[in-house]
C-alpha cells in the first residue's frame, strides 16, 4: 500500500512537471517573435563601454513593462530592477550591455552599420561581437517569464544591467556605487555567456574556476639612442625588449608548477621611428591570466626580476631600469559554486535533455561577473555557457570545411531563435528551482 502511494505521488509529480513544461514551452513560443525583434534592435544599435545610455534605457523600459521597480544610471549606465514576490531568497541575475569598437563583417541583413566616436574622438565601427546582445535578450525574456510564473516562486529577484564589462570596469562601478548597500545582498548570483563553440540548443556547465584573473601590465624599457650605423654607441632598447619578451616565456614553462594554469602574452611592442635610428625607449603591453593568487604574485615577482636583470646585463644604470606598471585592480577569476552548478545542471537535464548539456572546460578569458561574489559577503555565483552556433556553421565545422569564428570576431553571430529559447528556459527554470530550495 505504501509502495503504491509513493508510486502514485511520484507519477503525479512527474505529470505535473511535464504539464508545466509543456505550458511553458507554449508560452515561450508566443514570446519568441517579440524577443527576436528586441535582439535585432539591440544588435543594430550597439553602444561601446561607458556609452550604453540608450541600451540602458531600453532594458529599463522592458523591466518596467512587466512590473519591476527600476533604478537607472547606477554606477555609470547600470540598471537595477527588483521584483519582490513574497518572502524568500534574493537572487541576482546579471547581463552585460556594452559592445565592442569593431566593424561588423557578417554581411547579415540586420548587421550593425553604426560608427561611433570613442573617448579619444576617433571614429570606430561598433558591433556586438561578444554576445551581449543575446545576453540582454535572454535576460529580458527571463524577467518576463518570471513575472508570468510568479505563482511558482517566492523571494526577490534583482535584474542587473551592467555597463563596461568589456573593459573590466562595470561590476566594480556598480558595487562602488553601493549596490549591496542600497539593495538587498543576494543569496546567489547567476549569469550566462554566449559560447562560440557550443551548438545552439545546448548549454555548458563547469565547476570551480571557469574563467581567469585578467590584468594588463605595461613595461617601459629605456636605453641610449644612437645612429643605426653606430650600434656600439647605443644601449639598444629594442634588443633589450626582445630579450625580455623571450625570457618572459620561461616564467610559465620553468618557474610555475606544471599543474598551475597561467598565460603571459606580450600583445604590443612599440619603439622607434625610422630604419636607421636606434631609439632610447620601447614600450611593451602584456596580458596576464591566472587562477590562483600565489601564481599571480609569483609572475609579478619574476617579471620584475627578469626586467631588472636584463637591463643590468645591458649596462643600464639602475635609475634606467625598466618601469613596470602593475594594475591597482584586476578582474578576478570566475569561480562556479559546485552546488549551484549541480542544481542548474539537473534542471537543464530535465528541460532540454541530457544530450544537450555538456561539460565546459575552464578558459583563460576573463569576465568581471566574478566581482558580485568576490565581496565580504562571499556570495555563491554561477555562470553557464549558452550554445549559440547555428546548425549550418556547426555542420561545416564538423566536416572540416570551416573554422568557427570566436567571440570578438567580426564574423561571429548566434542562431537567434534557438539561443533565445534555450537561454530563457534554462535561466527561468534554474531561478525557480533556486527560489524553492
Amino acid at each position: 500500500m505504501i509502495i503504491n502511494l509513493i508510486t502514485a505521488i511520484t507519477l503525479f509529480l512527474m505529470l505535473s512537471f511535464t504539464s508545466r513544461n509543456i505550458s511553458f514551452d507554449n508560452y515561450l513560443e508566443t514570446e519568441i517573435p517579440y524577443l527576436k525583434e528586441l535582439y535585432i534592435n539591440i544588435h543594430k544599435n550597439p553602444e561601446i563601454s561607458l556609452m550604453e545610455r540608450e541600451t540602458s534605457k531600453k532594458l529599463a523600459g522592458e523591466l518596467r513593462k512587466v512590473g519591476f521597480e527600476v533604478e537607472e544610471n547606477f554606477g555609470g549606465y547600470g540598471i537595477v530592477g527588483t521584483l519582490k514576490n513574497g518572502d524568500g531568497p534574493t537572487i541576482l541575475y546579471r547581463t552585460d550591455m556594452d559592445a565592442l569598437p569593431m566593424e561588423e563583417k557578417t554581411g547579415l541583413p540586420y548587421s550593425s552599420k553604426l560608427v561611433t566616436k570613442n573617448f579619444d574622438g576617433n571614429d570606430v565601427g561598433t558591433m556586438h561581437s561578444c554576445g551581449h546582445d543575446m545576453h540582454m535578450t535572454v535576460w529580458t525574456g527571463t524577467a518576463r517569464a518570471m513575472v508570468e510564473r510568479k505563482d511558482e516562486w517566492n523571494g526577490t529577484i534583482m535584474m542587473i544591467g551592467q555597463p563596461a564589462e568589456e573593459i573590466g570596469a562595470g561590476a566594480a562601478m556598480m558595487l562602488s556605487a553601493g549596490l549591496y548597500e542600497k539593495f538587498p545582498v543576494p543569496d546567489y548570483g547567476i549569469a550566462l555567456h554566449a559560447s562560440p563553440t557550443i551548438p545552439s540548443g545546448k548549454v555548458g556547465f563547469g565547476k570551480g574556476y571557469i574563467m581567469a584573473n585578467t590584468e594588463s601590465v605595461d613595461i617601459k624599457i629605456f636605453g641610449q639612442g644612437s645612429h643605426g650605423a653606430a650600434p656600439h654607441m647605443s644601449i639598444d632598447p629594442i634588443v633589450t625588449a626582445s630579450m625580455i619578451v623571450m625570457e618572459l616565456q620561461t616564467i610559465v614553462s620553468r618557474n610555475l608548477n606544471p599543474l598551475d594554469d597561467a598565460v603571459i602574452t606580450v600583445g604590443s611592442i612599440r619603439g622607434g621611428t625610422k630604419h636607421n635610428i636606434i631609439p632610447d625607449e620601447v614600450n611593451l603591453q602584456l596580458t596576464i591570466r591566472t587562477y590562483k593568487e600565489e601564481v599571480r604574485n609569483l609572475i609579478h615577482k619574476r617579471i620584475r626580476e627578469i626586467c631588472d636583470g636584463i637591463a643590468a646585463s645591458m649596462g643600464l644604470d639602475k635609475s634606467r631600469w625598466p618601469e613596470i606598471i602593475m594594475p591597482e585592480q584586476y578582474t578576478p577569476a570566475n569561480y562556479n559554486d559546485e552546488l549551484l552548478i549541480d542544481i542548474m545542471t539537473d534542471v537543464s537535464n530535465s528541460i532540454i535533455g541530457e544530450k544537450n548539456v555538456v561539460i565546459a572546460e575552464p578558459q583563460m578569458v576573463g569576465e568581471d561577473f566574478a566581482r558580485y561574489g568576490s565581496t565580504e559577503e562571499d556570495i555563491p555565483t554561477a555562470m553557464y555557457w549558452l550554445g549559440t552556433v547555428p546548425k549550418e556553421r556547426m555542420d561545416k565545422y564538423n566536416s572540416g570545411e570551416y573554422a568557427l569564428p570566436g567571440l570578438h570576431s567580426p564574423f561571429y553571430y548566434p542562431d537567434i531563435e534557438n539561443s533565445i529559447r534555450t537561454g530563457v528556459k534554462v535561466s527561468t527554470e534554474s531561478l525557480i528551482q533556486l527560489f524553492n530550495r
